[in-house]
């Protein structure tokens, strides 16, 4: 990062790929309500279309950051952060509008309650009442690595009744908006740039739980996300993203015993959701998840040596005191996927408390 340029307390920081109507709609709202609280950065990931021009005539006290080419969601942020200087980031995605004072309970969430991440509240823009796909009201984990939100389990998205507004701690925090202590951010590398896009921020903030780090959801700031304006909900892309990237999450991270049988479980299970896929008609989404398997062994050794520089970080950590490693908080012992299909315990209220650290 260039520390001789302006050091900002907050930045907002939209990372842009030819989104210029996203930028069109959403960005007035983040300009509006960031005004005193933070400065607003676009991170261009080499748009073609007019997003940049557009930016800098609409909006000039808006900086513009612009890359040579489309690095992705994570290598697209580690390469514009590291040319911004500031003390906080948000990382806001293009189609996310934002509300009035969303900023001020985030930060005063890090600064005060101890936290080095948190999301606000997501609701859906197309839905406003419901808590929204990517993210909710916050992030967990199951036993078997699969990630849901209270709010949003699979398919059953929740109404937004205040039943979340109080802040908790959480497993993860959704990338489509993360405020995030910068230091926190840099001292674990950033976003894992192999994940492309999918899931890097749940690899973050789990790379961060390992080494004591807080994460949370703030229950006093709310946003509304779109969702699917960069990538279709159901593509196969992303499909073949969130099964491979969901692999290389639990190589990386899952630092308890039993890994390989956990992962051959796994690979098992997406089987079994591959032949789903075939059976519903979807080749394309049965070839993702083949693909997803194919390209996951060849980067296995890529991902073990990961790993294992991720162990020796988080021993280091502890042997200089800095903080006790390995906050599982937010990790739930159960399977959701036999509490969602066999219990039909499809809200986070239904599911059983005792089994979430």
């Amino acid at each position: 990062m260039n520390s001789n340029i302006e050091k900002y307390h907050t930045v907002v920081a939209i990372l842009n790929w030819n989104g210029l109507h996203h930028l069109q709609t959403y960005l007035p709202s983040v300009v509006e309500y960031s005004s005193g609280d933070a400065h607003v950065a676009v991170i261009d990931n080499g748009s073609s279309d007019d997003s940049v021009a557009w930016c800098r005539a609409t909006y000039p006290q808006v900086e513009v950051i612009t890359l040579h080419e489309n690095l992705g969601f994570a290598g697209g942020y580690n390469a514009g952060l590291g040319q911004i200087n500031a003390e906080h980031y948000v990382l806001l995605n293009s189609d996310v509008r934002v509300t009035p004072n969303w900023i001020p309970p985030a930060i005063g969430m890090i600064e005060k309650e101890g936290f080095s991440a948190c999301q606000p509240i997501i609701r859906n823009d197309s839905d406003p009442e419901l808590l929204e796909y990517a993210g909710a009201a916050g992030g967990f984990i199951d036993r078997d690595g699969y990630t849901f939100c209270a709010g949003r389990i699979f398919e059953v998205f929740e109404t937004d009744n205040g039943q979340y507004s109080s802040n908790r701690e959480v497993f993860w925090a959704s990338g489509a908006a993360l405020f995030i202590r910068a230091e926190a951010f840099h001292s674990v590398g950033g976003l894992d740039s192999d994940f492309f896009a999918h899931m890097e921020e749940i690899d973050l903030c789990w790379r961060l739980k390992n080494r004591g780090h807080r994460i949370g959801a703030c229950g006093e700031s709310y946003v509304f996300h779109l969702g699917g304006g960069t990538l279709q909900k159901i593509s196969p892309f992303k499909s073949y993203l969130n099964f491979r990237n969901n692999l290389f999450l639990l190589v990386k991270n899952h630092h308890r015993s039993a890994l390989y049988p956990m992962i051959l479980r796994r690979m098992l299970l997406d089987g079994i959701a591959a032949i789903k896929f075939l059976a519903e008609g979807s080749k394309p989404l049965f070839g993702a998840v083949l693909k997803a398997h194919r390209d996951f062994k060849k980067s296995l050794p890529s991902m073990r040596e990961k790993r294992l520089i991720e162990i020796e970080a988080c021993k280091l950590e502890n042997l200089e005191g800095q903080r006790s490693p390995h906050n599982y908080s937010g990790w739930y012992h159960r399977s959701i996927l036999i509490d969602y299909f066999l219990f039909k315990r499809q809200t986070f209220q239904a599911l059983s408390r005792k089994s979430i650290e």
